[in-house]
């Protein structure tokens, strides 16, 4: 995840270099947590493709709650709770309130249908820290994603309950060719309605996402989508609300932020936003992001379901995180990771650490491949003469393939 806010702080006469913020990896795997896989839409790019009916083998109340401390031992500061649509869980709001009580930041990430005027106090009395919500788009646009007619306005009503019950709460959007052009309406509408924070994920290739890798925004496309955030997180900051604006699943959003410093800052402050982003290290995938899907199977983050380090109903997730023998968390762990390609030769890798190693397994079968979602040109990486990039035909592996037509079967059962 990319703090955009903190890094472009570094860069503003509105923040004095004495009060900027140090920037650096959490003390322990932040943990995004799928507790349900049941859903009330299917999203066109959902990652865990949902569907509006139970999948067995989900973890139980006390599976929950035992899992809950082995992570609070292990030092886990932040647990995300997720789905699927995580209000479908009946025992959504015992599991939060034990997560508070044991001290974690708790975080909400719904699609905000089921937000309504009955169960915002209870959401409000959870004393969740953050509230996520996602928007696809602007009206028409968003429902198409969602599937939904009137998903949009129900989403929106979600948002403006959080927001006037007190709840931090933000808008999430997942960027592809078919919805861009609502991004520069929706930062609009996040200051017309006073929302706190904006996430813009990258759409990555896993789920649903992959099936449909054509919908990803180009490359420039993303680069002036960026361009668009750094405007406006910029301008929030000069005027003295900053709010927050994040990224996701793209890391070389932290290179290509240094290449649009270098062009209008002065240079003190661009060796200071680099020294903060080195620091950051990009890609924390196996070391501080962790994920837990609905089944129990743990996975180094969200993106990597189809890849299964193990089980907390056979092992505790501290034990499975630790474990190195696993080739791929082996070489997640190693401080400089063993990458290929332009990833190898990139002069930024110690800001994006090699950026998403799903999509070079998704697309070549090797870990360690170059990131095809890197936006970045020869040129502004340092790499001189490289050979055309990878060919965009997704690598078929047998069992995920397989994985793909089951998980088809699902959809149309449960559509």
């Amino acid at each position: 995840m990319f703090r955009m806010t903190r890094y472009m702080q570094a860069l503003s006469d509105a923040v004095p270099a004495g009060r900027q913020p140090r920037a650096g990896a959490p003390g322990g795997p932040v943990v995004i947590w799928n507790l349900v896989r049941r859903c009330n839409l299917t999203c066109r790019h959902c990652y865990a493709t949902s569907a509006d009916k139970d999948f067995p083998g989900e973890l139980d109340t006390a599976q929950v709650y035992d899992v809950m401390d082995d992570l609070k031992g292990f030092g886990v500061p932040v647990l995300i709770l997720s789905g699927g649509e995580p209000l479908m869980r009946p025992d959504i709001f015992d599991i939060s309130r034990r997560a508070k009580s044991l001290g974690f930041y708790v975080g909400l990430s719904s699609n905000g249908t089921l937000i309504d005027e009955n169960n915002i106090d209870d959401i409000a009395a959870i004393g969740y820290d953050y509230v996520g919500i996602s928007l696809d788009g602007l009206g028409a646009t968003h429902d198409w994603f969602r599937r939904r007619e009137g998903g949009f306005e129900e989403a929106l009503r979600g948002i403006r309950l959080c927001r006037d019950a007190g709840i931090k709460v933000g808008m999430r959007f997942t960027l592809t060719r078919d919805n861009a052009a609502d991004l520069p309406g929706l930062l609009d509408l996040m200051d017309e309605e006073g929302v706190d924070k904006f996430y813009l994920s990258h759409l990555n290739y896993a789920g649903r996402g992959n099936k449909h890798r054509e919908d990803d925004a180009h490359h420039r496309m993303t680069r002036d989508a960026m361009d668009l955030l750094f405007e406006r997180c910029l301008g929030h900051i000069e005027a003295g609300h900053p709010g927050e604006f994040v990224t996701g699943n793209n890391d070389a959003d932290g290179v290509y932020l240094l290449r649009w410093a270098e062009r209008r800052s002065p240079r003190d402050r661009v060796q200071r936003l680099r020294a903060m982003l080195e620091r950051w290290g990009g890609n924390a995938s196996g070391v501080n992001i962790a994920n837990i899907d609905n089944l129990g199977n743990v996975h180094p983050d969200t993106m990597w379901w189809e890849y299964k380090l193990g089980s907390v109903k056979e092992r505790p997730f501290s034990v499975i995180w630790s474990d190195t023998r696993d080739p791929l968390m082996a070489g997640l762990k190693q401080s400089t990771r063993p990458l290929k390609g332009r990833c190898a030769e990139c002069a930024g890798r110690a800001i994006c650490g090699g950026n998403s190693r799903t999509r070079a397994w998704q697309l070549t079968g090797d870990f360690w491949a170059e990131d095809p979602g890197c936006y970045l040109s020869d040129a502004e990486i340092g790499v001189a003469d490289h050979p055309p990039r990878m060919p965009v035909t997704p690598y078929r592996r047998k069992a995920a393939q397989q994985q793909e037509d089951a998980t088809a079967c699902a959809d149309s059962a449960g559509s």
